[in-house]
């Protein structure tokens, strides 16, 4: 790991960062861009009627798909990291995923109805989880370990990725309502081509780390590989054309594939003989915070769920006579994390060792987002299209709040706490705890109504605050555990 960090210690730097660092949270924008774009038009479409441009699906099953992707999207870091760790190296896996993500934006773009939605959205979670898992990593690459700029390397890169999740819905949101809910999806489609070619070329100066396969697949393992790839293929086609496998119970089997994988995957690298008691005992410490980020992430990620149809059906956004389209509201997130960024950076960067511990910063994020939830109460009940718009920035400012105090620092910290062998997986299981959380804001969905807002929002906000305080309490133990890694 160290290779190119040293390689860069004498470049020119990028606010004080490995000048590389651009060229990754470059692409990132750009398929943040074409992401949130997508996904915020993504559930009104589904949802709304043929004659308003959608598809008129139920409500319910339209945030289980929503609820679904975005756990898939999590979920398919595992074979992104997994082709990088064993087959292709970050670097190859990170250029291939990108040209996916943008096929897939191709077919919603172009492909009509349920057959574009189904294409696409595989296509895209396909490559997104590769993209996510191998970016993540990369930047990692860039620092030695104990190099104190890492968290605040890691809080720019969140800085640059969401000023394409900034831009993203506002233009897609603008074309959706002027044009059509297509051309929306073909915006997306130009964000992630644009990104594919600046990615393609700065990826030279990725050296080193960026290009090693760390765990070479042994030749006579890949016609297994190609087998069990085949037969999932075949199992999930099966289950589907039986009726099995229903859209209204997609977000249920995301949860439960992300409950089962993230067993697997803990067993996997503590059982493995490649890794040293140290680094065993820095994964065991992993899992309490896996569970916090985890319920976490199923709070957050209702923004695409439960926020979006509360924007959709109760909030007033009518400004000075003109309507703001509803994926607007997935641009406010953004414009707080990019203003508040690079003050977490900086604050880290000033507190250096001082700082507070990984564990307490994880503790403090999921207990924060609980506090969130509870800030809907005042408003709970307030008859539709009457919810102030002000009302719920000031409660997606306490989402950032909350968010910049867990999700760069877990990105950083599965860096840290990763073995030597497991490099880029480790980063993976950072983004299972996201799939397992985005799966499961699909499910909770389901209970939300108008009618029952204060019930939804205050038991949920509750239970976020009770683990918050459970991983502060537990946090020494925590730190012993993780040997020397902050």
């Amino acid at each position: 790991m160290t290779d190119v960090a040293d390689a860069t210690r004498d470049e020119k730097t990028f606010f004080g960062q490995p000048r590389v660092l651009a060229n990754l949270f470059g692409v990132e924008m750009w398929e943040r861009f074409s992401f949130y774009g997508m996904q915020g038009i993504l559930l009104i479409y589904l949802y709304y009627s043929t004659a308003e441009g959608g598809l008129g699906i139920n409500q319910t099953t339209a945030t289980s798909i929503v609820g679904a992707y975005g756990g898939l999207v999590y979920l398919s870091t595992i074979l992104g990291a997994w082709l990088a760790d064993r087959v292709l190296s970050a670097e190859r896996t990170l250029f291939y995923s990108a040209i996916v993500v943008m096929a897939g934006h191709i077919a919603l773009a172009l492909l009509p109805g349920l057959l574009g939605v189904g294409v696409g959205l595989v296509l895209v979670a396909v490559g997104s989880g590769g993209v996510k898992a191998t970016a993540t990593s990369l930047v990692g690459t860039l620092y030695a370990p104990g190099d104190p700029r890492r968290d605040a390397g890691f809080s720019l890169y969140y800085l640059g990725i969401n000023l394409g999740a900034l831009v993203g819905p506002i233009l897609t949101g603008l074309l959706q309502t002027s044009l059509g809910f297509h051309w929306g999806f073909g915006l997306a489609a130009v964000g992630m081509g644009i990104g594919l070619i600046q990615y393609t070329i700065g990826r030279k100066r990725l050296v080193g780390a960026a290009r090693i396969v760390p765990n070479p697949l042994p030749p006579s393992r890949r016609p297994l590989m190609v087998a069990v790839a085949v037969a999932a293929v075949i199992v999930i086609t099966v289950l589907a054309f039986g009726g099995v496998l229903t859209a209204d119970r997609l977000a249920n089997v995301v949860v439960a594939l992300s409950a089962v994988a993230t067993v697997v995957y803990f067993v996997v690298i503590l059982r493995s003989s490649r890794i040293t008691t140290v680094e065993r005992r820095r994964v065991l410490a992993f899992i309490p915070m896996f569970i916090a980020s985890a319920a976490f992430w199923s709070l957050y990620q209702q923004q695409f769920t439960v926020v979006t149809i509360y924007s959709d059906q109760q909030l007033n956004r009518n400004i000075f006579g003109w309507e703001m389209p509803v994926s607007f509201v997935q641009s406010i997130n953004p414009i707080f994390i990019i203003l508040l960024s690079g003050a977490f950076a900086a604050l880290w960067t000033k507190l250096g060792t001082r700082q507070p511990s990984s564990p307490i910063k994880f503790a403090l994020g999921t207990a924060i987002m609980g506090v969130a939830f509870l800030l809907f109460l005042p408003m709970a009940g307030d008859a539709p299209g009457t919810a102030p718009l002000l009302g719920l920035i000031g409660i997606l400012f306490v989402f950032t709040i909350a968010e910049l105090l867990l999700s760069p620092v877990g990105l950083s910290l599965s860096t840290k706490l990763a073995p030597a062998a497991f490099r880029t997986q480790m980063v993976a299981l950072f983004f299972l705890s996201i799939a397992l959380g985005t799966a499961m804001s699909g499910v909770l969905a389901e209970f939300y109504s108008p009618t029952r807002e204060a019930v939804y929002f205050g038991v949920l906000g509750i239970i976020g605050i009770a683990l918050g305080a459970v991983l502060a309490a537990i946090s020494p133990f925590l730190r012993r555990l993780m040997g020397g890694v902050t």
